[in-house]
């Protein structure tokens, strides 16, 4: 049935978030492919999908709450799950302005969804991704909000909700075709702003969903444009932040002020949207540390996301590489090696595994035809299986190698060749992971039976291979018997890698150790970062 063209209701607000959804998986490569601004890195079209995707599912939660009923539910309850989805699954720059967009629709379309409604939810959703960013610059996303509310706003009183959109729609598509004008580094570029242009795809939607029938779609690139390669390609400046973070936060109002300064002063790109408690905070900075930190600070970060930009920003995306490597690393510290080693990373924080979504984006980042994917964790090989499945239907072709500790994912990505065929590449590296015993140490939180017998609350556990092996009273201790147990059965390199409250003086010990008792294996050592465990182990 279509829908009403005088009221925007919880069906038309469902069918938005699909059409949406749809839209911007077709135009997602076209998206990423113009993304120059403010990051050359080629991501927006993917940001924004997995933005909408968020809050299509979350409104799809909501209809699934109300199946065993006979009534649909409210639309006030269908735009607050559409904006709280957005919220705590957006992505990037431009999918963190868009959940802003969102949420600032929905705080008045919840009340009603009629044309004087829609009028001031455009009006307030401009205004509120404005005051969410901390530099606003005219030709981006922003721009393209404000042309469009100011199209809607100058409709006449007695036009209905077709007619409104209608009016927002050509304003946001004559603002973006205009952008090149407004932002030096699209015009070299010759390309459109790549969020306006997916802001124009997510309004082009609405238009459909109200009104019944698509709207004229708006080329990604100026009439003049110029391919994005060669001499184009090297005027995008590679300067900037190493690092994009990105977390959710739950603070109280004031103390997100307090941190919207603090990270002003560590990077650039800074978006912190949300409200009500909950927060999306979004920054560009080298020391990502610093970043996390400030979020501690402010409150209850969690899903902490940080991304390490290539150095290459504009070629990356346009001439993707023949194979990449995704990594999940429990630890930042890791995250850093990885990179460096020419991986993309997923970082998985204690108690909150990345979920299948992130790997599907981290497979995307990695902008490569062929993808060996490394889980490093047995709990997440159903999660990674579906990532792989989702990325092969997407064309990629993937190769999930079952690695369930950390440094058996760094052996495999150690002997990683992109030279060689995909086939023997995956072979040799899955190997290297199978060669590689791992162990790791914990504190036993209570009582309880163990394979080495009962521990007590406060013990150092020593686990070999994923059971326990070695009940013990201090770190040094049990660290120093689980790798007498592990060399026993032979080996010929150790790797340690420290958490963060490790100190050196341990590493150097067990350095030490392995020397004076197993004289031709080496060892090598690492810093995790901000992990679990306080120490891993492995042996090849």
């Amino acid at each position: 049935m279509p829908q009403s063209p005088d009221d925007l209701d919880a069906v038309a607000v469902r069918t938005w978030c699909s059409l949406a959804l749809e839209a911007l998986g077709r135009e997602r490569e076209a998206i990423d492919a113009i993304n120059v601004y403010p990051v050359a890195d080629g991501d927006t079209g993917t940001n924004l999908y997995l933005t909408v995707e968020s809050a299509a599912a979350a409104v799809e939660a909501v209809f699934a709450a109300h199946e065993t009923g006979s009534t649909v539910p409210a639309t006030a309850d269908a735009v607050r799950a559409m904006a709280h989805g957005a919220l705590i699954g957006a992505r990037g720059n431009s999918g963190t302005i868009l959940a802003q967009l969102l949420r600032g629709m929905a705080g008045v379309l919840a009340e009603a969804g009629d044309a004087d409604h829609l009028r001031t939810a455009l009006t307030e959703a401009a205004a509120a991704a404005r005051r969410a960013v901390a530099h606003p610059v005219e030709g981006t996303v922003l721009t393209v909000a404000g042309a469009a509310a100011e199209a809607a706003a100058a409709t006449a009183g007695t036009a209905g909700l077709t007619a409104v959109l209608d009016a927002a729609y050509e304003g946001a598509r004559t603002a973006l075709a205009a952008t090149p004008g407004q932002l030096a580094v699209l015009s070299r570029a010759g390309v459109v702003d790549a969020g306006g242009q997916g802001l124009v795809t997510v309004l082009g939607a609405l238009l459909e969903a109200v009104g019944g029938q698509a709207p004229a779609r708006t080329p990604t690139v100026a009439p003049d444009a110029l391919p994005l390669t060669g001499d184009c390609a090297q005027e995008v400046p590679d300067s900037g932040p190493a690092f994009e973070v990105i977390y959710l936060l739950e603070a109280r109002d004031e103390a997100v002020e307090r941190l919207r300064s603090r990270l002003d002063a560590l990077g650039d790109s800074l978006v912190v949207v949300g409200g009500d408690g909950l927060w999306n905070v979004h920054v560009h900075v080298d020391d990502a540390g610093a970043a996390v930190e400030a979020g501690v600070e402010a409150g209850r970060p969690y899903r902490i996301r940080i991304t390490h930009f290539a150095a290459d920003r504009v070629r990356a995306h346009l001439e993707p590489a023949q194979r990449g490597v995704v990594v999940v690393v429990p630890g930042d510290g890791l995250s850093g090696l990885c990179t460096e080693a020419g991986a993309t990373t997923v970082l998985a924080r204690p108690g909150e595994p990345p979920a299948s979504g992130e790997l599907v984006d981290a497979i995307r980042r990695a902008h490569a035809r062929e993808v060996v994917l490394l889980p490093n964790d047995a709990q997440l090989r159903h999660t990674a299986a579906a990532a792989a499945e989702q990325a092969r239907a997407e064309g990629v072709r993937v190769a999930l190698i079952p690695t369930r500790a950390a440094v058996q994912g760094i052996a495999a990505l150690a002997v990683h060749e992109p030279d060689r065929s995909f086939d023997e590449d995956v072979v040799a590296m899955t190997a290297a992971a199978g060669a590689t015993r791992y162990a790791e140490l914990a504190v036993a939180e209570r009582q309880s039976w163990t394979m080495a017998g009962i521990c007590q609350a406060g013990d150092i556990l020593g686990l070999i291979d994923g059971d326990v092996a070695v009940i013990g009273e201090d770190v040094p201790g049990t660290a120093r018997t689980v790798l007498d147990r592990m060399l026993s059965a032979g080996g010929e390199l150790v790797t340690l890698i420290l958490g963060e409250d490790v100190p050196d003086a341990l590493a150097d010990a067990l350095q030490e150790h392995v020397r004076e008792g197993y004289l031709a294996v080496d060892t090598v050592i690492y810093r995790g970062g901000h992990q679990a465990a306080p120490l891993l182990i492995g042996v090849e």
